[in-house]
């Protein structure tokens, strides 16, 4: 495995309810809340950084979140009810989503309460989806990024919610500034559709590369990952997967992907980055084998990992 140290992914947990068969079904989620579960199960050392809720979903994501070794340290309990998610599963197995973020947990994160809850040895800050958007959270976790970035590697993952953002320019302007301290930029191409309109997804990314990132990795669904390096690019292929719906599939690449990494003050080089990825791609195409955002453990990756010859983590 990656011999950093711990990751502190910081953003929402909340749940994400959807209809089936006539009846609402629910499960734990929230693109940081997957991110940290993942390396969790990978057996990497990671804290999760959010406000969590006292109510009956709260203690599930927090159980969730114990389960799978992630350590509680930086969780900030509040009374407030958990953010809920709508997911909208469609026949090829994606989600649209709807939000309900107001007075919600996650969306209550203030400034002093995340900077107190920065735990000791931090090595990885991986920040993005909604708490980059919902106030005062994406306050917080900006100044979370200020702190920590002069002694950590940021990591954002946009995961951009179009659905969740009220005030365009205030979210654009944000992950501007969050940009210009990140390392390791992870976007979609559906991303780079919102960001960048009218833009081919691979000139939008080395767009984003040339603002200062040392790595791009832009992840293309089943068309693979294009790793993008001041040194080069490489395109790497997602291992075929019987696909039961992708809830989750991107932030399990990330976590993935932090998890087979070996990540260096500068960044990475060009065949680490895209080992990692490879990596990644396949904790992701084992994601979407299972219904909701539920990565393999490692037992289960490096299985799978010697029997189609993946790089190891």
């Amino acid at each position: 495995m990656s011999d950093q140290g711990r990751t502190l992914v910081a953003g929402e947990a909340l749940f994400d309810l959807w209809l089936e068969g006539g009846e609402v079904r629910g499960r734990p989620g929230g693109g940081p809340f997957n991110t940290a579960r993942t390396l969790g199960r990978l057996r990497r050392p990671v804290a999760y950084l959010g406000a969590v809720s006292d109510d009956g979903f709260g203690r599930t994501l927090r159980q969730h979140l114990a389960d799978d070794g992630v350590a509680p340290d930086a969780i900030v309990e509040t009374a407030l009810p958990s953010t809920l998610a709508l997911a909208d599963l469609g026949a090829a197995g994606g989600a649209r989503y709807g939000f309900w973020g107001d007075g919600t947990a996650s969306a209550s994160l203030r400034p002093d309460a995340a900077l107190a809850a920065i735990p000791d040895g931090v090595d990885v800050l991986h920040v993005g989806t909604l708490g980059l958007v919902f106030e005062p959270m994406a306050e917080a976790l900006e100044a979370v990024t200020a702190r920590l970035a002069p002694r950590a590697l940021v990591v954002l993952d946009p995961n951009v919610r179009p659905a969740a953002i009220t005030h365009e320019q205030g979210y654009r302007d944000r992950l501007d500034r969050v940009l210009a301290l990140t390392t390791i930029v992870k976007v979609s191409d559906e991303d780079l559709a919102w960001l960048c309109p009218g833009q081919a997804a691979e000139d939008a990314a080395r767009g984003l590369l040339a603002r200062g990132p040392a790595v791009v990795l832009l992840t293309r669904g089943a068309d693979g990952v294009v790793v993008m390096t001041a040194a080069g690019e490489r395109v790497v292929d997602v291992p075929p997967a019987r696909v039961v719906d992708t809830i989750g599939a991107g932030d399990a690449f990330s976590g993935g992907f932090l998890a087979a990494s070996r990540l260096r003050s500068g960044g990475m080089d060009l065949d680490a980055a895209a080992d990692a990825a490879a990596y990644g791609a396949l904790v992701a195409s084992m994601t979407c084998e299972r219904a909701g955002a539920s990565p393999p453990t490692l037992d289960e990756v490096e299985a799978r990992r010697r029997a189609g010859g993946v790089p190891a983590a």
